[in-house]
């Protein structure tokens, strides 16, 4: 029995990845997941997320020990500045998801990554959210990224990189287009 060393690419098992790739085409709905999670008001601004299971690849996945994060709003939004608000921890989701997007790509094209950062900025006008204005949005707008690579990928497999990044990183794609959102209260 031969023992194959995994190729590991910016961290990424490159060998699993493709596994999990063919395991998916054999089976679609393995690729279904269900990401959830519980949020509680603490005071004031102050607001805490619980991560605690999930669904994908076929099955329910609990967690040994939850994962938490915070929330709240600068002191010039009366709020404690505990933790980022909820503009900065959008614009820290979206980074994430661009991080694993970029990392698992450039794994599976074979480019070696030596630094990956982002600058990212957003707008926000309270004109909106305090309703003193009806033609302001209360929303973000817009998100402006500034990505910076060093890689092992000639100028055309960097060029890829960035265009199948753009294309497939599914937060990119939720603020780009519209997500039906359902609230219900109790």
């Amino acid at each position: 029995m031969t023992n194959k060393t995994a190729t590991i690419r910016n961290g990424v098992n490159v060998d699993d990845l493709m596994a999990t790739v063919e395991a998916i085409k054999a089976k679609p709905s393995l690729a279904q997941f269900v990401f959830r999670s519980k949020a509680k008001w603490i005071n004031r601004a102050h607001t805490q997320s619980t991560f605690d299971s999930l669904y994908g690849a076929g099955e329910e996945h609990k967690r040994s020990t939850p994962l938490f994060a915070e929330g709240d709003e600068p002191a010039a939004l009366l709020g404690t500045d505990l933790a980022p608000n909820a503009a900065e921890a959008a614009l820290h989701a979206l980074s994430c998801c661009m991080s694993v997007t970029y990392a698992y790509n450039a794994a599976a094209m074979g480019i070696d990554i030596k630094n990956l950062s982002f600058e990212m900025e957003t707008d926000s006008n309270l004109l909106g959210f305090l309703e003193l204005d009806k033609n302001v949005r209360p929303g973000l707008s817009p998100i402006r990224v500034k990505v910076n690579l060093e890689c092992s990928g000639t100028p055309e497999q960097v060029k890829e990189l960035h265009e199948k990044v753009n294309r497939t990183s599914p937060l990119m794609d939720t603020f780009r287009n519209p997500v039906d959102l359902q609230v219900r209260t109790s």
